[in-house]
C-alpha cells in the first residue's frame, strides 16, 4: 500500500535512488552476475542442494539427420489392406498363403496391434514380439533378412 516512507516516494527524482553512480544498483554485478552465473563459487550451495547434474558431461545426442527413420505399421492395418496389395501384386498369394516383402512399401517396423485371420509370410527389418506371435497363431511366418 503506498504511503509516504516508501522508497519510491522518498526518492522520487533523485535519479540514483540513494546508490551512488548510475551504474551501481543496475545490471548483473550487484547481485552476482545474470542467470546461473556463479554456481562454482558463491551459489555453490544451490548447487549441491538442488541442481546436481549441472556440471560436467552427459552423454551424447545423435543429430537427427543421421538417425535412420523407423516407418512401422500394425498388423490389423497388413489385413485390412491386404486384397489391395495383392491386387497391384506387391504381395502374391500361393496354396492360401499371402508372401509380403514389407520393404516394398517402405515399412521397416511391424506392430501387434490388431487381428489376423490369414496365413500370411511377412519379412521386414524389426518384428514385435507380439506381432510375431500373432502372425504364427494363424499358420504364418515372420522373416528378419540378415542384414
Amino acid at each position: 500500500m503506498p504511503h509516504s516512507k516508501r522508497d519510491t516516494r522518498k526518492y522520487r527524482g533523485s535519479r540514483t535512488h540513494g546508490f551512488g553512480r548510475v551504474g551501481q544498483h543496475r545490471k548483473g554485478g550487484q547481485r552476482g552476475g545474470k542467470g546461473k552465473a556463479g554456481l562454482h563459487k558463491g551459489g555453490w550451495t544451490w548447487t549441491v542442494k538442488y541442481d546436481k547434474n549441472h556440471f560436467g558431461k552427459h552423454g551424447f545426442q545423435r543429430p537427427s539427420r543421421i538417425i535412420p527413420e523407423t516407418k512401422i505399421i500394425n498388423v490389423g492395418q497388413i489385413e485390412n489392406m491386404i486384397d489391395t496389395l495383392l491386387e497391384q501384386k506387391i504381395a502374391t498369394q500361393q496354396n492360401n498363403q499371402i508372401t509380403l516383402n514389407l520393404a516394398d512399401i517402405g515399412v521397416t517396423k511391424v506392430l501387434g496391434s490388431g487381428n489376423i485371420t490369414r496365413a500370411m509370410i511377412l519379412t521386414a527389418q524389426h518384428f514385435t514380439k507380439k506381432a510375431i506371435k500373432k502372425i504364427e497363431a494363424v499358420g504364418g511366418t515372420a522373416i528378419v533378412p540378415e542384414a
